[in-house]
């Protein structure tokens, strides 16, 4: 449907509801509008009141929608439902209110799970600190190899709710999820799950580890088919044998090691599966090779496992699997290659906006100069350094919380050369990547994995990474 009005001849549970939307934005414009297609009263409250507010505002009164701008605090009197953007952290007095008053709180992915036909597509979500979208596309990718019609939505641009209540017909939707978006989703149930990982992030909305891990195992309420778990994150084991599952739901463990009884592993470079053959305590079905995925890094080819289970879960045959990874290509700015200068690769993981993410980008070179550094948000970096220490032939540190990685790099580095740019404007990566070509040997790989966000010098991780890759033509032309 795009993000257009939906309209029903049919009295739906919301005609007449007074329903509060909270917060204007990609998920919220078209969550008021198919709730005034429903005959719902909605309001929609927002804290914002710049002009892209105001443009959004009056679009949806022009459809009968009330609009209040610069105040996302108050309840609106009567709400009987707030839908929320998943960014509103729960500890906003908009919530504190709907929980005194008994007013039930959810979620875009919420909405779309309730408004979904008697015929819908079921869904297989994705959710993990690092590596979610990757996962969906290669899984989606996979599907459509299979010859299903699907499409890889949630956290990722097209909203759920354009995927539910559109007019195309979907076999089986990829889901990406965040953190987020499961804390105001009760009632969704999946076919099949995963959580690829779980590391400390956005700690300051959920108040604590504990809280970010229960919302990411939330993903795995009343699973079907499989609860997909990384054999290497005891974490995301942890949080499968908790979920409440349906009866017959099976644990599904992917590994970069030697795949156990229901298990997805790596055999002599063979991704293999163990889970989803006749007589897994003996038989092994080959899926793919590493070669096949793109890029073949330690990490991504745990993506590639995890997002194979899901397919494998789904019924997809093993040389869907193949072509479907064959067929995928990675965003930009996620462990891209730029180019080879002089015999020294350049790689963009600009994407690599946590510690997390960092140390599997680290991992998947033998000798790096790394280029780090940014808004740290409250993060520490020892142990990012201990693990990456071998691997370092030098480092360039750029940004605002770059004296955090240099001590880091004092204390459990020593050895290693660091070139510290005091400097925050947008010029400084041509002069960091020149840095770290000085320090570069052939073979080396210099590699862009921050550890850090980018709004300190840059609008967000894409630019950032185009600047990288803009230095690194500057230095072969």
């Amino acid at each position: 449907m795009g993000s257009g009005q939906v309209t029903s001849s049919v009295p739906s549970e919301f005609t007449g509801k007074h329903v509060t939307v909270a917060g204007l934005g990609v998920s919220g414009v078209p969550a008021a509008k198919v709730l005034s297609g429903l005959g719902a009263h909605v309001t929609v409250v927002n804290d914002g009141d710049d002009e892209r507010a105001r443009a959004q505002a009056a679009e949806l009164e022009a459809l009968g929608v009330t609009v209040r701008l610069g105040d996302g605090d108050t309840l609106p009197e009567g709400t009987e439902l707030i839908v929320t953007a998943p960014g509103w952290k729960p500890t906003k007095p908009l919530f504190t209110a709907a929980g005194q008053a008994g007013v039930p709180v959810w979620g875009d992915v919420e909405l779309a799970w309730r408004l979904r036909g008697p015929d819908a597509a079921p869904w297989l979500a994705v959710t993990g600190t690092n590596g979610k979208t990757t996962t969906v596309q290669m899984l989606a990718s996979i599907l459509k190899a299979a010859g299903l019609r699907t499409a890889a939505v949630g956290n990722i641009g097209v909203s759920l709710l354009d995927a539910v209540t559109g007019e195309e017909q979907y076999d089986v939707l990829a889901v990406e999820l965040s953190s987020y978006q499961l804390h105001w989703a009760p009632s969704l149930r999946a076919h099949s799950a995963a959580v690829l990982n779980l590391a400390p992030d956005h700690l300051d909305w959920h108040g604590s580890m504990e809280a970010y891990a229960a919302d990411k195992g939330r993903i795995y309420e009343g699973n079907r088919v499989a609860c997909v778990y990384n054999v290497a994150d005891k974490a995301t084991e942890d949080l499968v044998r908790e979920a409440d599952v349906e009866e017959g739901c099976r644990a599904i463990g992917f590994t970069l090691g030697t795949p156990g009884p229901s298990q997805l592993g790596v055999v002599e470079g063979i991704l293999v599966d163990r889970a989803f053959v006749e007589n897994r305590q003996k038989n092994a079905q080959e899926l793919a090779e590493v070669s096949d995925v793109n890029p073949p890094a330690p990490h991504n080819v745990a993506n590639a496992l995890a997002a194979a289970a899901l397919a494998r879960a789904f019924g997809v045959p093993a040389a869907a699997v193949r072509d479907g990874l064959r067929a995928f290509t990675p965003d930009a700015h996620r462990i891209a290659h730029v180019a080879d200068v002089d015999e020294v690769a350049y790689v963009d993981d600009s994407k690599a906006t946590n510690t997390h993410a960092a140390e599997a980008s680290l991992a998947a070179y033998e000798s790096i100069v790394w280029i780090a550094g940014g808004l740290a948000k409250g993060a520490t970096f020892d142990e990012l350094v201990t693990g990456a220490a071998k691997r370092l032939r030098g480092a360039v540190l750029i940004g605002a919380d770059r004296a955090l990685i240099r001590e880091a790099l004092a204390r459990h580095a020593p050895e290693v050369p660091v070139v510290d740019l005091d400097r925050t404007d947008t010029g400084a990566m041509l002069q960091a990547v020149q840095e770290a070509r000085r320090l570069a040997r052939p073979g080396d790989t210099v590699l862009l994995a921050p550890a850090c966000a980018s709004m300190d010098m840059f609008t967000n991780y894409n630019k950032r990474g185009d600047a990288f890759a803009e230095a690194v033509r500057e230095l072969g032309a």
